[in-house]
């Protein structure tokens, strides 16, 4: 712990050392309290974490250049970059386009729009990245069950269970994988070809579980109800039909860069933003001066900062954590428990990560677990033998968002559509039926990644 520590005295002035405090001690206190109030929600996460990133440095827990090397700034380019395309591409329709014209393919019947929608959502999630896809999915839902005048929990419920399944397929799914993947140097096809089949499995589960769940209340809803639906017309959902051909040429090309970039060293947060620069040009460039400043100016305005300047704060904090050799110090005590055996480590990591991001919002909890997992590299015999821990992290994360509404950000989200629409969902109420159903998926998990690492 001592190489950590004698770093501080380069780094200034240092209020720990005047106070004659041990750092260690300032920046576990300074972790302790900002997860503490977290859990409360009494204050915005953007605010608590910058409010902590600042004390790490004003501490002199970390210097300004030491704070700035911490913040990961391939994951803040990939979240800012896709939100402004799928911001743009949502004006043109496509996503409620998307939405009605599977309502009434299956003749809108209230139990397979239910699934539908539920598939839809993994999709999505897998594709854009998951609080993206249920800001575009829960009006929707809304709408339709207005139209069908049942409950929207039982929607809602399916959605967020399945925002998450579905983005733990990919590396844009879901923000622990974009974290995971940037710091562990893995690339679009690494997840892909390790995580898509569990995600599917659990993804086919899941809609087995929410259709027995739901068929009974669903199938008293009166058949005029549906009949409303089928007068949707999801043609008049497409508002801009030139704008939806130019988003989806980007979309793709956005996604092309993230399957061939890696092996240019490309990495997916150059292709998100150049995908939206290119789309902004685009949509935007035929403008006159002030309409472009103000088009531009409003796009901006769709992008949730207070998402990413969550993430940018939780990376110092992080790092400065990090700095003192907390983290290593808990690395060492996982591998004793462990005997230093790769499986029940990946185990252990896959189990604790699991219900402790049940509890508490997963991103925090994975960005405090990766330079755990990096200091078990010499143990396993360098990064590459360490692979299984990433998948065992990235699944664990991934579907234990699903344990509680404070589990993934994508839950807090859709919690917010439901409130503004009067119809609240209750911490309890949301873990008594989504607890379970994550505890079955982590299970199947657990047995996919013991047959196909060990």
């Amino acid at each position: 712990m001592s190489a950590h520590s004698s770093s501080h005295s380069e780094a200034g002035f240092s209020l720990a050392e005047m106070l004659g405090i041990d750092p260690l001690w300032i920046a576990s206190g300074i972790l302790v309290l900002v997860y503490a109030v977290l859990i409360t929600e009494k204050i915005n996460r953007a605010i608590l974490v910058m409010l902590g990133a600042s004390l790490m440095v004003l501490f002199g827990i970390l210097n300004q250049q030491q704070a700035v090397d911490g913040v990961d700034s391939n994951t803040l380019a990939l979240l800012i970059g896709m939100m402004v395309v799928v911001a743009i591409t949502s004006k043109s329709g496509l996503f409620q386009y998307v939405a009605i014209k599977s309502a009434k393919w299956v003749k809108a019947d209230p139990t397979g729009i239910l699934i539908m929608l539920t598939l839809i959502t993994a999709v999505f999630s897998a594709m854009l990245d998951n609080v993206t896809t249920v800001l575009l999915i829960a009006p929707i839902t809304l709408l339709i069950t207005d139209a069908l005048e049942t409950r929207v929990f039982p929607f809602f419920l399916a959605e967020i269970l399945a925002s998450n399944v579905g983005g733990t397929a990919t590396l844009i799914g879901d923000p622990p994988n974009i974290i995971i993947g940037s710091a562990a140097n893995l690339s679009f096809n690494d997840f892909l070809y390790n995580l898509a089949p569990i995600s599917a499995i659990c993804l086919v589960v899941l809609t087995g579980i929410i259709y027995f769940m739901n068929r009974k209340e669903l199938s008293k809803i009166p058949p005029e109800a549906s009949a409303r639906i089928m007068q949707f017309n999801e043609k008049e959902a497409i508002t801009d039909k030139v704008l939806l051909v130019k988003s989806l040429a980007v979309l793709a090309l956005v996604i092309f860069g993230f399957v061939v970039g890696h092996g240019y060293g490309v990495q997916p947060g150059t292709s998100a933003l150049a995908g939206a620069a290119l789309l902004m040009l685009l949509a935007y460039g035929h403008q006159h001066g002030e309409d472009q400043t103000e088009s531009v100016h409003h796009i901006f305005g769709e992008v949730e900062w207070v998402t990413i300047f969550f993430f940018g704060g939780l990376f110092v904090i992080v790092a400065g954590v990090e700095q003192v050799g907390l983290l290593e110090y808990f690395g060492e005590k996982v591998l004793e428990l462990t005997q230093g055996d790769m499986m029940w480590t990946s185990f252990f990591i896959f189990w604790a990560s699991g219900i402790l991001s049940a509890i508490l919002d997963n991103i925090p909890f994975v960005a405090t677990m990766i330079p755990l997992i990096e200091s078990t590299a010499d143990t396993f015999g360098g990064p590459d033998a360490i692979e299984p821990l990433w998948w065992s992290l990235a699944l664990g994360a991934c579907l234990g968002g699903n344990g509680s509404l404070l589990g993934a950000s994508a839950n807090l989200t859709v919690a917010a559509f439901a409130e503004k629409a009067k119809q609240p969902i209750g911490f309890l109420t949301f873990m008594k039926y989504a607890f379970p159903i994550m505890i079955l998926t982590l299970m199947i998990a657990n047995v996919y990644l013991w047959l196909r690492y060990f």
